[in-house]
């Protein structure tokens, strides 16, 4: 089975490099999944999960809060500008990430920008429901 080199890196540690069949990225015009071969592209994240499936069928799930990932046919990198493995997020954690969302929509008079920080705390608040943290 064909597979690519994945990078991601989370600003305080590499949380992935090696070799994947597939990455399924939750990008802000939405979800989609990465194969060997895929068209280069430059596209954003939104808050969600990345699903990694690696060569041997296995795979792992990490916690994404905004970024970037810059996709080419052989190799994809992800630069989070929060993130981590699934088991380390805590209700704690999400309630954290949420309540620094939430103070930041307060704080600012940008409409546009009210809107996008909306958008993240209902994404934080989904994604929280999903992992039944």
């Amino acid at each position: 089975m064909a597979t690519f080199h994945f990078d991601f890196v989370g600003p305080e540690r590499t949380l992935y490099s090696g070799e994947v069949t597939a990455v399924q990225l939750p990008g802000t015009e939405g979800e989609m999944t990465v194969m060997p071969g895929h068209a280069p592209v430059l596209t954003s994240l939104r808050v969600g999960v990345i699903v990694i499936t690696e060569s041997q069928g296995s795979g792992k799930r990490i916690y994404v809060r905004g970024g970037f990932a810059d996709i080419g046919p052989t190799s994809v990198t992800v630069l989070a500008e929060r993130a981590a493995p699934i088991e380390e997020l805590t209700h704690e954690s999400l309630d954290r990430d949420i309540e620094a969302a939430e103070l930041q929509r307060d704080a600012t008079e940008d409409l546009q920008k009210r809107e996008d920080l909306n958008g993240q705390i209902v994404q934080l608040q989904e994604t929280k429901a999903l992992l039944k943290l």
